[in-house]
């Protein structure tokens, strides 16, 4: 047989077959990457990649704290802690102390020599001791306290021994008035449940006719509830009726019509409000106004309550003493047939319970 003859190489016979692109596929893969990242890394200088890391080896630090003594927790509270600052009064004084070059004079004991020199170094960082009994000493001021009740009050002039005669009739009549005030208060107070009920005794023939006249209110009373109870069995038994489609509809346009009506309603509330607003500030002004006086009303209440009463200490509260006030008869106008009293005690008594120094307490009776 013959050669065969040549064919042409550039059919699909003649094309190679897995060839493999990885190579070409890895370069693209990395250009894309240099130009999101900002460059390849073979262009950057070294001095960019790398540098020194000076942070603290932690893992190294714990393995020394490891094998180091353990410290109490009791130790380490009262050793002394430079990174507290010390009290602002205390530092003051110091410095003041120093500018006048006053010396202070620390005793040293043979026994607490290192706690001498703990204690100097602590004096050096700035930290005192707030427990110290060497240091300044304070001084503090007590405020006095203000009181409106004077220690010794001037009573009414119908009080005296002889009187001008307007001056006592004023006195009896506050005298009077006070005591009728407290008849009246007591009048109105309301009155305690009585242990005893008033009543006849009832005879052992009507008590078995009130028994029976219970048990059939009972009887009654059961019935009625057996007769509800199968009203509410025979609801339950009936079967609800079913809702058409025409029904629901005409409910959902009842419902979007009561909607609509009741947003036109809000916003003429709105306008009405904004139409009417001058109207509502000069109300809100009217209320400040009148709050403002009911304050300053309260105070001044306050203040004259103060003035005859004291604020509540204790239990009980100030009972003022009755008003020393002679009557018509016992007017003598001179002092020496005058009836001698032992008022003076009491009423001393009194105008320190008054003034708020002592508590007041219950008023003992005497057997």
């Amino acid at each position: 047989m013959g050669k065969r003859p040549k064919s042409s190489r550039k059919g699909k016979k003649e094309w190679r077959a897995n060839i493999s692109t990885e190579d070409i596929e890895d370069y693209y893969d990395k250009t894309t990457k240099d130009a999101l990242s900002g460059g390849s890394l073979a262009d950057v200088p070294s001095d960019s990649l790398f540098f020194l890391d000076k942070s603290r080896d932690l893992s190294v630090k714990r393995k020394i704290e490891k094998n180091r003594e353990k410290v109490l927790r009791c130790d380490s509270v009262l050793q002394r802690n430079p990174f507290i600052k010390a009290i602002p009064s205390s530092t003051q004084n110091k410095q003041k102390s120093k500018r006048k070059g006053k010396a202070v004079s620390i005793p040293v004991d043979e026994d607490g020599a290192q706690g001498n020199v703990k204690d100097e170094s602590a004096h050096c960082c700035g930290v005192l001791d707030l427990w110290e009994e060497k240091g300044v000493k304070a001084k503090i001021k007590k405020k006095p306290k203000t009181c409106i009740i004077p220690a010794v009050e001037v009573e009414h002039p119908g009080c005296s021994f002889n009187p001008h005669p307007e001056s006592h009739q004023d006195a009896l009549a506050r005298a009077v008035a006070d005591e009728m005030q407290k008849i009246y208060q007591h009048e109105l107070e309301p009155q305690p449940i009585p242990l005893v009920v008033p009543g006849e005794a009832i005879d052992e023939e009507y008590k078995y006719f009130l028994e029976a006249d219970a048990d059939g209110t009972d009887d009654d009373e059961n019935e009625n509830q057996a007769d509800v109870g199968d009203e509410d069995a025979e609801k339950s038994s009936q079967k609800t009726k079913r809702v058409t489609r025409v029904e629901f509809n005409r409910r959902a346009r009842r419902k979007e019509r009561l909607r609509i009506e009741a947003e036109d309603k809000k916003v003429k509330g709105l306008s009405k409000e904004i139409d009417s607003l001058p109207e509502i500030m000069q109300e809100i002004e009217k209320e400040d106004e009148e709050k403002h006086n009911r304050h300053l009303r309260r105070i001044v209440a306050k203040q004259e309550r103060l003035k005859a009463r004291p604020s509540r200490l204790g239990k009980y509260k100030f009972e003022p003493s009755p008003l020393q006030v002679l009557l018509t008869e016992e007017k003598t106008g001179s002092l020496r047939q005058l009836k001698g009293c032992c008022m003076l005690v009491r009423d001393r008594y009194k105008s320190l319970e008054k003034r708020g120094l002592i508590i007041p307490t219950k008023k003992g009776s005497r057997r």
